[in-house]
């Protein structure tokens, strides 16, 4: 784990380190803004934060892959793959530590949206609520951590951030669309189990202020398998 938590700092610093991190977070923060600033800071209408939480989670499907293109894929183009995969660490510790320091980041990038709560709460009469807060933070933090874990993956397969980024925003589309219109295209028998898959509908619960703990467990496990595929990828190619 030490070695994890070492890789994830590393990982962290180096988005501060290159114009790359910093125009991400210019852009979400900027796209954020816009939307605050003319759908929901508009006099007369009902103080809350839902309206921006559904605009946020559409910004974080561009936003999340520009964060996880280079992962693997820099490491990979400037040779510095080599060091890291013959190291004592894992090849598991090594795809966790760079999804922490990605998820760090991710987080970083979400907090100073607070303030948008702290504005609501000074110009109007009615206090966003905790709860509904809370749930829609995490309808943001918990499907772009399992954003993140697909970049991780994809940036594992190439050397090429553009191809990675491209390829994760295609998934993640694609990921979307199934979501939205399996129901009407499958069969009646399927509609249960595609029910039962789609993480459109649990973001939007978190997005009504719905917490439910399986919604939670839902994600994390999600996350869990293109991490897994990742650290394959990885020691496949140190044993190649």
């Amino acid at each position: 784990m030490s070695a994890s938590l070492t890789i994830a700092r590393r990982e962290l610093s180096s988005y501060f380190r290159l114009p790359v991190g910093w125009f991400t977070i210019a852009l979400f923060l900027f796209l954020c803004g816009c939307v605050f600033g003319l759908i929901v800071l508009v006099p007369g209408k009902v103080a809350s934060l839902r309206v921006f939480f559904g605009a946020a989670g559409w910004i974080l499907l561009p936003v999340v892959p520009a964060l996880s293109m280079r992962l693997f894929s820099e490491e990979m183009r400037s040779g510095t793959i080599e060091p890291l995969v013959t190291s004592p660490a894992r090849e598991f510790s090594i795809v966790l530590g760079k999804y922490l320091g990605a998820a760090s980041m991710l987080a970083l990038m979400l907090l100073p949206t607070l303030l948008y709560a702290v504005i609501l709460a000074r110009v109007s009469a009615r206090v966003p609520e905790p709860g509904p807060l809370a749930a829609g933070y995490l309808s943001l933090l918990l499907p772009g951590l399992f954003y993140l874990s697909i970049g991780t993956f994809c940036s594992a397969l190439t050397n090429n951030q553009t191809l990675a980024f491209l390829a994760t925003l295609f998934i993640l589309v694609a990921l979307m669309l199934a979501s939205a219109l399996g129901p009407a295209v499958a069969p009646l028998w399927l509609h249960p189990v595609l029910a039962w898959f789609s993480f459109e509908t649990r973001i939007q619960d978190f997005a009504k202020g719905v917490i439910d703990l399986r919604h939670v467990i839902f994600f994390l496990i999600a996350s869990v398998l293109p991490l897994t595929l990742a650290g394959v990828t990885l020691r496949a190619r140190r044993l190649g």
